[in-house]
């Protein structure tokens, strides 16, 4: 069973939710067995939970203290952490074998820069109009000189479901 953390969008960005509903879609397929850890149950997420749980696939979210209280389905599992938003997001990229960034914005690219620095594998869909596309301008391999992980990125998000399913899990390091 491979934990997935999926960094995505906390508002709107026109396209994506079909792009999350096709990752979604075949990482079912791929890894059937795969539990997807998630932020919370709004904007973009909303889109990747109900594809998962249409999918049967179990979900975890880390809840922020500020919406703790947030409605989410019955069949997902609700963490409410007692942390604000990028303590949240520590939880749940240290929980993950690997992380996927679908698209986003600052939040998001916080999230990836947590997996770069705790050594988990990081996979990045390109070309979602988000403002994370400008990752891999930034960083076209490796976010920093000590090389931690490699980021991997695709403009197809059946590709990245691929890849998602055969990364190799990460070990929790410390590069600060």
């Amino acid at each position: 069973m491979r934990q997935i953390a999926v960094a995505v969008h906390s508002g709107h960005v026109p396209g994506l939710a079909e792009k999350a509903r096709q990752f979604v879609e075949a990482l079912a397929v791929k890894c059937p067995d795969a539990v997807l850890l998630v932020g919370g149950y709004w904007g973009h997420m909303v889109d990747v939970v109900n594809a998962a749980l249409q999918r049967r696939l179990r979900i975890v979210l880390f809840l922020p203290v500020e919406k703790e209280n947030a409605e989410v389905p019955p069949q997902a599992i609700a963490l409410r952490t007692g942390c604000e938003y990028r303590c949240r997001s520590v939880l749940m990229i240290r929980s993950a074998d690997a992380v996927v960034v679908l698209g986003g914005g600052v939040g998001t690219m916080i999230e990836a820069l947590m997996a770069y620095a705790m050594g988990k594998p990081l996979l990045v869909l390109v070309g979602t109009g988000a403002a994370s596309d400008k990752l891999h301008v930034a960083y076209p391999d490796y976010f920093d000189e000590r090389a931690a992980v490699r980021a991997v990125y695709t403009e197809d998000p059946v590709e990245l479901a691929e890849l998602a399913c055969a990364a190799e899990g990460g070990t929790a390091t410390n590069f600060g």
